[in-house]
């Protein structure tokens, strides 16, 4: 179910929908809580926390500032921000760094900060449209320690603003439509933004362990390289000049899982697209991606497909 709503607010002008998930989709999917956009008539600042909630926010025009975490990031036309609105959070818009300071806030109300600023600074220039969206799912708290895992921040430019633009557009779409299985297309929406965002997080610099974080890049380089060879954790870490239990343990964290598994995955992988592309024999693939024992092959590769290679080049023959 969901609610148009035009905020009776005389600091912005919105638009937006109250979207009410099924209890389905909020046992099982990532559902919408909220969508939609705002232009700023005048300063003001917003705080909130304590909210089951995960936003996603696009600065479309005008500037701003946002406070999370104790950290101030200022934003701009083309800025993202994706925060875990559990914790304490506020924005602004037209008001001077000073009054947005965190000392300035906790002094003052909301009210008498947007009070002083309008009075004193008259910074009303450059106010900010935006749109946003919040969701949730039972399973966001784990996404949202990756792309913090991965190094992404909560402010942050995105490479390609237009895809954001699109998502929150047709989320918008969706929402007030009448699509009687809307709650999966929304989560489809969800997710969408989710690989985006997750897709271009991935800044080892930020990440904790910065440097040794960042060697991963090129040991995973190296790994999709020369996974046909003899690769052992030992002259892997001697290799990189890293502790070869550190190594282990990043990779880990933040690949999802371990670098011999890894590796095997590659090599099935490489073997399946031989298996139905080829006419190589069975242990000659296997010679080739790095597994010269046929009976290890084919017992890997039943291990991680569930058939034998034969049977999976069989299944694909007519296909």
């Amino acid at each position: 179910m969901e609610e148009y709503f035009q905020s009776p607010s005389p600091s912005v002008s919105s638009k937006r929908i109250l979207y009410t998930a099924s209890s389905w989709a909020k046992n099982n999917l990532i559902f919408l809580q909220e969508t939609g956009s705002l232009r700023a008539i005048k300063p003001h600042v917003s705080k909130r926390d304590n909210l089951q909630s995960y936003l996603c926010m696009m600065v479309l025009d005008g500037s701003g500032y946002i406070e999370y975490e104790g950290r101030h990031y200022e934003m701009v036309k083309g800025d993202c921000a994706f925060i875990d609105c559990m914790r304490s959070y506020s924005h602004s818009t037209g008001m001077s760094t000073k009054s947005v300071t965190h000392d300035v806030v906790k002094s003052r109300t909301i009210h008498e900060s947007c009070a002083y600023d309008m009075e004193k600074e008259n910074m009303s220039e450059g106010l900010w449209s935006l749109a946003w969206v919040h969701f949730y799912g039972e399973n966001m708290p784990a996404i949202y320690e990756k792309y913090i895992e991965r190094g992404g921040l909560p402010v942050f430019t995105p490479e390609d603003g237009k895809r954001y633009t699109d998502i929150f557009s047709r989320m918008y779409a969706m929402a007030g439509s009448e699509d009687y299985i809307r709650d999966m297309k929304l989560n489809a929406l969800l997710n969408e933004l989710l690989a985006v965002i997750m897709e271009q997080s991935w800044h080892p610099e930020n990440a904790s362990g910065g440097k040794k974080r960042r060697e991963l890049v090129e040991i995973k380089s190296f790994l999709d390289e020369h996974y046909m060879e003899k690769i052992t954790l030992d002259s892997l870490a001697a290799s990189f000049y890293i502790d070869k239990f550190y190594m282990s343990k990043i990779f880990k964290e933040t690949y999802g899982t371990t670098i011999n598994a890894y590796i095997l995955s590659k090599r099935i992988t490489q073997a399946k697209k031989m298996l139905r592309f080829t006419e190589l024999s069975i242990d000659e693939i296997g010679s080739r991606v790095g597994m010269n024992d046929a009976n290890y092959f084919s017992r890997s590769f039943k291990k991680l497909e569930g058939i034998s290679p034969s049977e999976y080049k069989r299944t694909w023959e007519n296909h």
